[in-house]
């Protein structure tokens, strides 16, 4: 079955958009990408998904509007990731997530309260305006189960990144980090083994510091060229991960709502005794998400990895790559998922793909319940087919 996974992340950068042919059942899949390609928002759009994500308060035509405009691009980008390719029979969209609220202990109450997560961009708007059937929403089911809905994309790692005898970290570094633990598939019990969590900011922090460096002239530290030139503030690291989060045992979750604009003014009042330069300030902040993923590794993981697997728009950052290869120099080899066969870029979006052939072709679970601490395997997505005439 030729498959589009659709996926706009928490960096909202545009519309990352693979086409594959899958073919198998369960675990045992095999998935060939046809195409990738990621489609920039309109400018006018991205900046108002930021502002919401930020806390920016609409009303509820505003609220339709934006779902609808964020659906529309979604279709766009399934329509034009077909062009000169085989035509697509299901699509699998992840939307683009506007609020992240991971299940908490109501301490007044003393009683758990279950996770929220809202996805934006219509699977049914998708599915009529493309005419091909659409899986949509795919932290809802997992959720209902008592999970965190996240990480989602750990059972497709499992499936297309494990080794027979390696064990790998699967490290996305997108808006927020999070990892995949495989263990060796020659291990009895290897699936079983599998966890993953967030690991806490990825680019987040540092997209946001570089667009108030400039004006809004700049989005992102193109290779980390600029972060490169500075001298990270070690103490000030130290401090931020202190936080809670960082100490909290998996399975855990975050998002925009944590590692926000407010967070990133926080941290940069706290760094104002250090007097840093422009490029210490973006050192600080890349050498922060560096930290925090080896920090996450040394504290939770049964071991550590062979391999980490970067994928996401991080995986791009040169320098933070080089800093995590020094961070872990002898204890793992640090590789892009390119290298092993699965594009970094497009890695995420081939993941809903197969979510949704899961759910659509298969009855198949796709959540792991040791990863979002779901208390059983769920069908994940909500089936959307196109109005025929």
């Amino acid at each position: 079955m030729y498959c589009i996974g659709l996926i706009s992340g928490t960096s909202v950068d545009g519309i990352d958009a693979a086409l594959v042919e899958i073919t198998g059942t369960g675990i045992e899949l095999q998935v060939k990408l046809i195409a990738e390609e990621t489609f920039p928002y309109p400018i006018e759009l991205r900046e108002q998904i930021l502002a919401v994500c930020g806390g920016q308060s609409l009303s509820m035509a505003e609220f339709a509007e934006l779902d609808d405009a964020i659906a529309t691009q979604f279709a766009l980008a399934a329509q034009k990731i077909q062009t000169g390719n085989p035509p697509a029979q299901l699509i699998g969209s992840h939307g683009q997530t506007v609020f992240h609220r991971p299940p908490f202990l109501e301490e007044r109450e003393n009683q758990s309260k279950i996770g929220y997560s809202l996805q934006l961009g219509r699977g049914e708007v998708i599915a009529n305006l493309t005419g091909i059937p659409t899986v949509y929403n795919f932290r809802a089911a997992d959720i209902a189960a008592g999970g965190q809905g996240a990480p989602m994309v750990s059972k497709v790692d499992a499936c297309l990144l494990s080794h027979p005898t390696l064990y790998r970290c699967v490290q996305n570094i997108g808006g927020i980090g999070n990892v995949t633990y495989l263990p060796a598939r020659q291990q009895n019990d290897w699936e079983e083994s599998v966890c993953g969590w967030d690991t806490g900011p990825g680019n987040a922090l540092l997209d946001l510091a570089v667009s108030k460096l400039t004006g809004g002239r700049q989005t992102f530290d193109k290779d980390g060229n600029w972060a490169a030139q500075g001298m990270p503030a070690q103490e000030l690291i130290e401090r931020w991960l202190a936080h809670d989060f960082f100490q909290q045992s998996p399975p855990k979750s975050t998002g925009r709502e944590l590692f926000s604009e407010a967070y990133l003014d926080t941290c940069w009042q706290e760094a104002q005794i250090h007097q840093l330069s422009e490029a210490d300030w973006l050192a600080t902040l890349t050498e922060f998400t560096v930290a925090s993923i080896v920090h996450s590794y040394r504290t939770f993981l049964p071991r550590m990895p062979d391999e980490v697997l970067l994928c996401g728009g991080g995986s791009r950052n040169r320098y933070l790559k080089r800093r995590l290869e020094e961070k872990l120099a002898g204890k793992a080899k640090v590789l892009t998922t390119d290298e092993v066969g699965i594009s970094a870029d497009a890695k995420e979006a081939i993941a809903f793909a197969v979510l949704a052939y899961w759910r659509f072709c298969c009855s198949f679970p796709g959540n792991l319940v040791q990863v979002t601490g779901a208390k059983q395997p769920t069908l994940l997505g909500e089936i959307h087919l196109p109005i025929t005439t």
